[in-house]
């Protein structure tokens, strides 16, 4: 069963920035596909950004295009969220899971973009 363990949020002001980290556990890490979502209070979760396990082009939603990076280190069974500029709007629980996301979620972590 895979586990995903996030972490890196916190309470940030607007323009700032934040590397969110995604530490999965179990086997076969770099043959899926991996996402960034996100779910603000009173919203549905949604996908941020998603990242392949091959050679294709990562996925950003218009919100975030320009201002986030999502990259991976299969070595490290970890995926990685570079947040900048950010705004309030950003504020959210980020989640990483798998894309099509699995079932199961981790935690989260909280990002607060608030001056």
């Amino acid at each position: 069963q895979v586990q995903l363990v996030e972490s890196g949020g916190g309470l940030v002001q607007p323009g700032g920035s934040l590397r969110l980290s995604c530490a999965a556990s179990g086997s076969g890490f770099s043959i899926y596909a991996m996402g960034w979502y996100r779910q603000a209070p009173g919203k549905q979760r949604e996908l941020v950004a998603r990242i392949p396990s091959g050679s294709w082009t990562n996925y950003y939603a218009d919100s975030v295009k320009g201002r986030f990076t999502i990259t991976r280190d299969n070595a490290k069974n970890t995926v990685y969220l570079q947040m900048n500029s950010l705004k309030p709007e950003d504020t959210a629980v980020y989640y990483c899971n798998r894309y099509p996301s699995l079932p199961s979620w981790g935690q989260g972590t909280q990002v607060t973009v608030s001056s």
